[in-house]
């Protein structure tokens, strides 16, 4: 049986989402967690975002399969159902970094991966150091020079629609870099803090924090508005891009279709998609 887990976590200390051998990571402690209180072998997990090292997630989404008899004792002589007993469970043996907020069982189409339509990340930069809330250091970068947060979000607007991204995406082999941007956007909030929002269909390998450090330089005054488009379309990564800091980023949300579409959705994030808007069998 297949369960989706909601969860949220504080990448400070972990080295991003994937088990590594050696390496604290939340996959590992999540899983070694659910092994716990099912009492079996560690399940293993699909997540619908993998995080880099220091990332954070408030709405990260996971899938793992469970042995249905393992689930039902779950709530052990307790009358609350399974779903209920684990999140509380969980609490119990989960490090203070790592929250899982809701557990419930979901169809087998149910993919945490292939059965997403988005996600959608923030970024933020504080752009006067002084200002910097310093409980607010683990997850907001410091930026020493001032940004015209209006021309960041014109040029960050320019860069939505579906594209080929790889100027934006460290390669990987057998995969596309053909994503389609649905919102990206810079804001200040209230504090002053800059916070950027980007939504898609789907992420390449680094290519939120790159998309930040193509339009930083245009809120220094150093490139003009279109300079990030014209990256884009050279079709290659640009050493003047700066990848930015883990740190500012979080994946804040996740979402999926109907149950009644959950497979429609996996088979088409499976094919590889062409800049047209067609598609190929292959990695996504």
């Amino acid at each position: 049986m297949r369960i989706r887990i909601d969860l949220a976590y504080d990448g400070t200390a972990f080295s991003g989402w994937a088990r590594q051998p050696g390496l604290r990571t939340v996959e590992e402690e999540l899983a070694t967690a659910l092994g716990t209180v099912l009492r079996t072998e560690p399940p293993r997990l699909t997540v619908g975002g993998r995080t880099d090292a220091g990332v954070h997630a408030r709405g990260s989404v996971a899938h793992a399969d469970l042995d249905p008899v393992a689930w039902a004792a779950l709530p052990g002589r307790s009358d609350r159902p399974p779903a209920q007993a684990a999140v509380t469970r969980l609490a119990g043996v989960l490090p203070p970094d790592v929250v899982v907020r809701a557990v419930r069982e979901v169809p087998d189409a149910f993919d945490a991966r292939f059965s997403a339509v988005r996600r959608r990340y923030t970024y933020r930069i504080c752009d006067d150091p002084p200002r910097l809330d310093p409980l607010r250091r683990h997850d907001t970068v410091r930026h020493k020079r001032p940004l015209d947060v209006a021309a960041m979000d014109e040029a960050a607007r320019a860069l939505t629609g579906l594209h080929d991204f790889a100027a934006f995406c460290k390669p990987r082999e057998g995969a596309t870099t053909i994503r389609t941007l649905l919102t990206y956007g810079w804001a200040r909030d209230p504090d002053g803090t800059l916070v950027g929002t980007v939504v898609a269909d789907a992420f390449c390998h680094s290519m939120v924090r790159a998309l930040v450090g193509s339009v930083v330089p245009v809120g220094e005054g150093r490139y003009a508005v279109g300079w990030p488009v014209e990256v884009r379309d050279a079709g290659r990564r640009d050493p003047r891009v700066t990848v930015m800091p883990a740190h500012g980023l979080c994946l804040e949300e996740i979402s999926y279709p109907p149950d009644d579409r959950l497979g429609e959705r996996a088979a088409q994030a499976r094919a590889r998609r062409t800049p047209d808007g067609g598609s190929l069998r292959g990695p996504a």
